[in-house]
């Protein structure tokens, strides 16, 4: 790993591994580090305006990302391949409608100012439900934007209240009716199961909800009590229980089966869809070892097999990128045996499974086991979880890692 101060991209002779950029779809993540409240079991680089104060803001952190993407371009020209077209852009956080529809605008502009967007570009937003209205989405659809994802969380006032979410239960639903109204063919709701006093009962409003909202992608995920979080901070003094491994595997088959019955298709653990097309490319970009440039405070960004991260704070960040260069914290070249962990590691996480021939000699010892307890199958070429198989995917990548 290089010192801070060094440069993640660099000509092909000072890092050789860049020679593998190019391949297949590239994508940019920008990080939008602004909420307006922390959520308790948020662990994310985010940050409030009271935690902020006047070390930055949504202009100067909009500056930064514009130098940001124009020095990282430079650096792309470089290369001994041409930067690709944009396949792929996705603006998370954080909270980015805090921005409101000119500022993603402006996001989206400051992307186009840089690099090429190909033609038939996915370009999402993640959108906090209480910060939107039917104008909100009417102004992202005009400026270019193909998908938007919602964080619902539950339809249970008494869930969203456990993880400190202020939007009220039936706005997510109202959201998404809007954004299709607004013309995105593509909006995705976000679920979180496993919440302590979360009941079945809960479970099946949320995913009543879900399919009121004419959606065509949900994502679920278990809770995780990330340490330093204020929810870790209540489990640890026993004020509520810690998520139990059976309850959450039960809450998963359960959502699984009520969206499979709606005909949503999984595609990753964690992800449904209704049809190829619902699916967001951008993601699949990261699960299937693609390249991305990630800008802004704290984004991660993996290029040929280069990966590097940018400083955390909104105020550092900015001083970072005003002194001409990328705000890179710190880089590293991917070992061959760590491209090989992160391949099995993503890829067996999707419905298409993991090809075979990824495999090491030991992984592919490994497949007899792992077929005949039902944790997958082979599927032609390739190793695909089961349905049980899916519940203990953590546990698949252990036994073929071995």
């Amino acid at each position: 790993m290089s010192s801070p101060a060094a440069t993640p991209i660099a000509t092909e002779s000072e890092q050789p591994a860049l020679r593998d950029f190019g391949g297949g779809p590239f994508g940019i993540y920008v990080h939008v580090p602004f909420c307006a409240t922390r959520c308790g079991y948020c662990d994310f680089n985010t940050y409030t305006a009271g935690e902020l104060g006047t070390s930055a803001s949504p202009d100067s952190w909009l500056e930064g990302l514009r130098g940001e993407l124009s020095a990282a371009a430079r650096r792309f020209a470089r290369l001994p391949t041409p930067t690709p077209e944009v396949a792929t852009v996705f603006v998370g956080g954080g909270t980015p409608s805090l921005l409101g529809g000119d500022g993603l605008a402006a996001v989206l502009d400051a992307v186009r100012a840089e690099f090429t967007l190909a033609p038939d570009a996915e370009v999402t937003t993640e959108a906090n439900p209480e910060s939107t209205d039917p104008a909100f989405f009417a102004r992202i659809r005009a400026a270019g934007y193909t998908r938007v994802s919602l964080g619902m969380q539950s339809a249970a006032r008494h869930v969203l209240e456990v993880l400190d979410r202020t939007h009220t239960p039936g706005r997510p639903v109202a959201a998404a009716v809007e954004a299709r109204a607004a013309g995105f063919d593509h909006v995705n709701l976000d679920l979180i199961y496993g919440t302590p006093g979360e009941r079945d009962a809960d479970i099946d409003a949320g995913v009543d909800a879900v399919l009121a909202a004419g959606v065509d992608h949900v994502s679920a995920y278990s809770l995780i009590v990330e340490d330093g979080t204020a929810l870790a901070r209540r489990v640890r003094r026993g004020e509520l229980p810690a998520p139990d491994e059976d309850v959450l595997a039960a809450r998963y088959e359960r959502i699984d089966a009520r969206l499979s019955t709606a005909g949503f298709d999984w595609y990753e653990v964690s992800n449904w869809a209704i049809g190829d097309s619902a699916r967001c490319r951008h993601n699949l970009g990261y699960w299937d070892g693609g390249d991305w440039l990630g800008a802004g405070p704290g984004a991660h960004s993996h290029v040929g097999g280069v990966r590097w991260w940018n400083v955390k704070h909104p105020a550092r960040y900015v001083d970072r990128v005003a002194g001409g260069g990328l705000p890179a914290a710190g880089w590293e070249a991917l070992t061959r045996s760590e491209r090989h962990t992160e391949r099995v590691m993503l890829a067996v996480r999707l419905r298409t499974g993991l090809p075979l021939s990824d495999l090491d000699p030991g992984g592919r010892a490994a497949v007899p086991a792992v077929v005949g307890r039902g944790l997958a199958s082979v599927v032609g070429d390739r190793l695909v979880l089961t349905d049980r198989g899916r519940l203990l995917a953590d546990g698949v990548v252990r036994e073929l890692l071995v």
